[in-house]
């Protein structure tokens, strides 16, 4: 498995920092090494631990989260993925943001599951980069894949599937570290085997996770991997 992101969460409201720390931190592909409330915290912080990613809010009680952004060094800020989680939704905050390198931008409030989505594209980019030579010469579906952004492919799950579970459920098939039936997947999240087969259903829909029949002498038996 490859290495875990190191992430900084800058939010002023101490409450809400803490909510995404445990969400990220419940994520096997992340860990939190950071944490700051202010623009000046915030930009000490970024310096020192060179983070992989950072959750940016903008509204901070000395300066803007963009103005952080503008203040770190240019080689910590193109080497950090930067998902901004912020209430600013107006034309100027948005432009700026993509301006200086935003390419995840989450408007308060928002679903968890829409937080998932931008940190498992996130954990996607970084394996394509630690996949990729440097100095080899990328064809348009290599490029699309380092620099595209989940923001309008983000759909809530279908009628009956609850958001959560289905986190749950995915988390668990990642963990598994290979394909299972949704009997053994039931029981490690210990959920019956139908409602089970509902999510994995859902996720191969959405291309986040794979099928494959096994054949033996009675029916095949369908076993789920999470996708790469």
């Amino acid at each position: 498995m490859s290495a875990q992101l190191r992430v900084v969460i800058v939010e002023d409201d101490i409450g809400v920092a803490l909510v995404n720390r445990e969400f990220v931190s419940s994520h096997q592909g992340f860990t939190v090494v950071g944490e700051a409330h202010n623009g000046r915290d915030a930009v000490d912080l970024l310096e020192r631990l060179r983070p992989d990613v950072v959750l940016l809010d903008f509204y901070l009680p000395d300066f803007s989260g963009l103005e952080v952004l503008s203040r770190i060094n240019p080689d910590v800020l193109g080497a950090m993925e930067v998902i901004a989680v912020t209430a600013a939704r107006d034309v100027d905050s948005v432009r700026l943001a993509r301006a200086r390198g935003v390419r995840h931008y989450l408007v308060k409030p928002f679903m968890a599951a829409a937080l998932f989505e931008r940190l498992e594209e996130v954990s996607r980019q970084f394996d394509t980069v630690r996949r990729t030579s440097r100095g080899k010469l990328l064809d348009q579906r290599s490029v699309d894949a380092l620099i595209a952004s989940t923001a309008a492919r983000y759909a809530p799950p279908p009628k009956g599937l609850s958001e959560v579970t289905l986190q749950r459920v995915r988390l668990a098939l990642q963990a598994a570290g290979t394909d299972v039936s949704a009997a053994e997947l039931a029981e490690l999240v210990g959920m019956s085997r139908v409602g089970v087969r509902r999510y994995l259903e859902h996720l191969v829909d959405i291309g986040r996770a794979t099928l494959t029949p096994r054949y033996g002498a009675g029916r095949p038996e369908n076993r789920y991997s999470a996708s790469s």
